[in-house]
């Protein structure tokens, strides 16, 4: 039977330090989200270095809301009897969350944005293929950490787990269904599929940010289905599931709410230099007419 192998390490020392392959993983998955994002920035008349500063506000406020939201939903590992609340500060034993990564990097983003006097929506369509392809990247941290991974199976495609990550009582049971693999090709398909509709549709004003909302949780519920990590149930469903639907519904009804409407045709009679004396914005002086260039 043909499996995909896990890697036999996630962490190596150099001396004292620990260089654990998640940690590095994600280091890179934020250099490419933010590399892309800048060159759309730019490519659509933004200042360079706004990225940059942005990153500073929406990457610690990232971290901080994905650590949030793990903790919050996995409660039971750090409080109650016998539990040490003082672990859920351990970020570096794992536990973080896209979800919380998402909300706090918009909260962040949101701050230093107003602080610039930039639409927050205008930046989150820059930054969608971007996070999208950041995701890609951070997910393959799973596989090195042998977690979250999918039920059985045997199929040709399987990942193969080390007995001492498998699941309690299914010790005997060696392959298992490659989550983060399917979540990581989903990733890239959505990250494609926002560039494409960006050419093909006028998607503005938070739109393409909204449609990379959508496809993401379409893929996420079902691969979150297939998970068997503890998570907590409502009405027989993982909370991410719940969360996934949330999000997709809240995402479309923003691309229904802001759909196009056909511009209206000039005044009959009017003449060209009357048309002229206002001419149209720039792309600095109105972001949201910005045509996406990558």
């Amino acid at each position: 039977m043909t499996a995909i192998p896990s890697p036999s390490q996630a962490v190596w020392y150099l001396g004292p330090l620990p260089i654990r392959a998640y940690s590095l993983l994600m280091v890179l998955a934020v250099a490419v989200g933010i590399w892309v994002t800048q060159r759309r920035w730019t490519a659509r008349g933004g200042e360079r270095g706004t990225v940059g500063d942005i990153a500073t506000w929406a990457v610690p406020f990232g971290m901080i809301g994905a650590r949030i939201y793990h903790v919050a939903t996995d409660w039971q590992q750090y409080f109650g009897p016998g539990k040490n609340p003082l672990r859920s500060f351990a970020i570096w034993e794992g536990g973080i969350s896209i979800w919380g990564a998402v909300a706090g990097g918009a909260l962040g983003a949101w701050l230093a944005c107003r602080r610039r006097g930039i639409p927050l929506r205008d930046f989150a369509d820059a930054a969608a293929p971007g996070i999208a392809l950041g995701q890609v990247i951070a997910r393959w941290g799973n596989w090195f950490n042998q977690e979250l991974y999918g039920r059985p199976t045997t199929l040709p495609w399987a990942l193969e787990i080390d007995a001492a990550h498998r699941p309690r009582g299914m010790e005997s049971t060696a392959t298992y269904h490659p989550t983060f693999l399917y979540e990581s090709l989903w990733d890239l398909g959505v990250a494609g599929f926002v560039l494409w509709a960006e050419r093909r549709f006028r998607l503005d004003r938070g739109r393409a940010f909204a449609l990379y909302a959508a496809a993401y949780t379409t893929g996420r519920a079902w691969i979150e289905w297939l998970r068997m990590d503890p998570a907590p149930l409502i009405l027989g469903l993982r909370f991410n599931v719940w969360t996934a639907l949330l999000v997709f519904g809240a995402a479309v009804a923003y691309l229904t709410a802001t759909r196009q409407t056909p511009t209206a045709p000039a005044a009959q009679g009017q003449s060209v230099a009357e048309d002229e004396s206002n001419p149209r914005p720039t792309m600095a002086a109105n972001p949201s007419r910005w045509r996406p260039k990558m």
